[in-house]
């Protein structure tokens, strides 16, 4: 009979060869509780993955931004000077002739503007008017972050050079821009580096296209019954004209063109021509600092190149983005704001104070006060009225 196999395995006492299996020796306890601590119950990760570090999170976000910005300022600039190159175009050559050369940068150099406010739009029979109807001079002070302006009326006589003595704003309409600079720097005696005509016409898209702008109206105001908003004769008889209660009100580009526009308050017969401009001059001023504003910046990739529609200028994209930077860092509150004056209600003949109200504007002196409706002077802070 075969030998049985035995299914176990028989050791016998005393040394034997090869390696004998031995119990395994229990744990100690700090093992076993790093073991415990390791533990991270069912479904957590593997042993030797790590968690995603939240530096690590922050920076992609970070850098997520950063080109998002870059892509904006990108986009942001094309739109802007493609619509700045569009003005350029529509300057006459000869203007530019006329202007004296920028010495350095805007952003630290003195530099004087002379913005011209043209007004043809397709109501009350203005469409071939080339009349300047405002006239402003703006001069830069960067070292101080103030800006001065200089508004002038346009009913002064003055010598229009290779014409005759007439009202200031037909140089424009004889002329043009040109003309209008070399007028302008003959009767102040002031050098123009840059020049900007404005149209007011365009300038109602431009406000819309901003959101409005905020203007702070002086006085109440009763007009005439000009560009009369109804369309039969019997209603417009009817109507009381336009309206602007004192204080500062948000308009919209509709409103903001007719409260330039306002020649006549009825509530205040005192008011001139003067007292228009200085309306027109506030609108600018809104305008300008609705330009600068953060909502404007956010907007410029997709608006950049209609912003820069009502201007005819020299100025270049780089050079109106450091204007605006200027602007930006002026103090409204110490603005200089000046006017000349004259024999507005007579003949038109100029101030004998305006060289005096000029050294105002070219910082030479204090600001003074004008005497009366038609009297050149300066304030400090806000538009005279």
């Amino acid at each position: 009979m075969a030998r049985e196999e035995k299914p176990y395995r028989v050791y016998r006492g005393g040394r034997a060869k090869g390696k004998v299996p031995t119990a395994p020796s229990r744990p100690s306890r700090a093992a076993r509780e790093e073991s415990r601590k390791e533990y991270r119950g069912p479904g957590a990760a593997r042993s030797g993955t790590k968690r995603p570090r939240w530096g690590r999170r922050i920076g992609l976000a970070a850098l997520v931004v950063l080109v998002l910005i870059i892509v904006w300022a990108v986009a942001s600039w094309f739109a802007f000077s493609s619509g700045v190159s569009d003005a350029n175009k529509r300057l006459d050559p000869n203007a530019k002739l006329a202007l004296a050369p920028q010495s350095g940068l805007l952003l630290s150099h003195s530099t004087t503007i002379l913005l011209l406010g043209t007004d043809n739009a397709a109501v009350g029979h203005r469409e071939g008017d080339r009349h300047s109807d405002s006239i402003l001079l703006l001069r830069t002070d960067p070292s101080h972050h103030r800006l001065y302006y200089l508004s002038i009326p346009r009913d002064l006589q003055v010598p229009i050079p290779g014409s005759s003595t007439q009202k200031i704003n037909a140089a424009f309409q004889i002329g043009g821009p040109a003309l209008a600079i070399k007028t302008i720097r003959q009767f102040t005696g002031l050098e123009i580096n840059h020049v900007m005509v404005v149209n007011f016409a365009d300038f109602k898209d431009l406000i819309d296209a901003l959101g409005g702008i905020t203007v702070d109206v002086p006085k109440p105001i009763r007009s005439n019954r000009f560009d009369c908003p109804y369309a039969t004769q019997a209603r417009c008889q009817q109507w009381q004209g336009w309206r602007f209660h004192k204080g500062s009100q948000h308009m919209d580009g509709e409103r903001a063109l007719i409260y330039s526009r306002v020649r006549e308050n009825l509530l205040d017969p005192s008011e001139t021509d003067v007292t228009r401009g200085a309306r027109q001059q506030a609108v600018m001023d809104a305008v300008a600092s609705k330009f600068t504003s953060p909502s404007t910046l956010v907007r410029v990739p997709f608006s950049g190149s209609g912003l820069a529609k009502p201007l005819t200028t020299d100025l270049s994209a780089g050079q109106l983005v450091q204007l605006g930077w200027v602007k930006f860092r002026a103090s409204s509150s110490g603005s200089i704001h000046c006017r000349l004056g004259g024999d507005l209600s007579g003949g038109g003949a100029p101030s004998e104070d305006n060289p005096a109200t000029i050294a105002m504007f070219l910082g030479k002196s204090a600001p003074q006060l004008p005497t009366g409706p038609f009297e050149p002077g300066c304030v400090t802070g806000h538009t005279l009225q």
